[in-house]
């Protein structure tokens, strides 16, 4: 047994702490991430510049029959939501029926901004997702859901998406990706969805050792899969399973920033899928690979996030 203590700090001292220990520290290792504070800043006021310009794009309709695409977005995201759209319509005629799922921070002015900017689009509401979780995943019946609902948003992207019914498959993407082409591979399952659909990993992350997740889920567990394109089909979804595995890997094995990915690997397992070819459906692209813009997909993560929101969504809205 370790003889090391673990100190305790009264709370008034340990909001002391992180204000002026823990929380400058954090705030130095992200600008050296991105190469130090200034171009962190020249960052910032890109996203800024990004949420203003989100006013000013085209409107983007979304019609009723259209091909399904779920996002799960709010008032940090919303800008980043309409430029992912208007440039998947930039390069596509197809027809789509965008939902929005709202993360909890809808405001009268966001959903405005969705009516104008997105006519004909479904708006699901945090009452709507409250009555629909009441109904599919009861609080008694689900408490680690529901207890990582309110501690861990990410989860909200299969929670709340996969119980808002409209249809059974349900391709939901991040909102901090663009279109350069025309996504042929996405809609052709769109048309046709028979079995799970997912992005490429630069790195396996999940969280979670390979080992556990397979013990859990009785599968081996494919590796690399990213979820800011997933495709799963709700009625398949085993909901005393998942209340089980969080549960299991939290208490052997702490929790991770990645569980909303692990999950998703956990359910697909090896389920034959489609497999969003990497080279094409590109996640944390490069500088160079912006300058070509010869994928159809960019999905900005991690230090790509800089020239997301540098450069890349201005060459939407040009």
């Amino acid at each position: 047994m370790s003889n090391v203590k673990q100190l305790y700090y009264p709370p008034i001292l340990q909001r002391l702490i992180n204000f002026l220990y823990r929380t400058p520290k954090s705030k130095l290792k992200t600008y050296k991430r991105f190469g130090g504070y200034y171009n962190y800043q020249k960052v910032i006021n890109g996203n800024k510049q990004m949420k203003r310009a989100a006013y000013k794009l085209p409107i983007s309709p979304s019609y009723a029959d259209g091909l399904p695409v779920y996002f799960l977005t709010g008032k940090k995201y919303i800008h980043q939501t309409l430029f992912c759209i208007s440039s998947l319509l930039k390069v596509s005629t197809e027809r789509f029926h965008f939902v929005l799922i709202d993360d909890g921070t809808f405001t009268p002015a966001i959903a405005d901004l969705i009516s104008t900017k997105l006519p004909g689009a479904t708006i699901v509401t945090n009452d709507q997702i409250n009555t629909n979780l009441e109904k599919h995943l009861p609080a008694d019946k689900y408490p680690v859901l529901h207890h990582k609902r309110s501690v861990y948003p990410h989860i909200k992207k299969m929670l709340d998406v996969h119980t808002a019914g409209i249809s059974d498959w349900k391709l939901v993407l991040d909102s901090d990706m663009l279109f350069w082409k025309e996504p042929k591979a996405m809609i052709n399952w769109l048309k046709n969805p028979d079995s799970p659909l997912h992005m490429v990993d630069t790195v396996n992350s999940y969280g979670y050792s390979p080992a556990l997740m397979h013990e859990l889920c009785g599968s081996e567990i494919p590796k690399l899969i990213n979820v800011g394109a997933i495709g799963l089909n709700t009625t398949t979804l085993n909901w005393d399973a998942i209340e089980f595995w969080v549960k299991t890997l939290e208490e052997k094995e702490g929790t991770s920033y990645y569980l909303e990915q692990a999950l998703s690997a956990m359910l697909i397992g090896q389920t034959p899928s489609v497999v969003l070819d990497k080279d094409d459906y590109k996640v944390n692209p490069s500088a160079a690979d912006l300058q070509q813009t010869a994928n159809t997909l960019h999905h900005y993560v991690d230090l790509s996030k800089e020239i997301y929101l540098k450069n890349a969504w201005k060459l939407i809205h040009e």
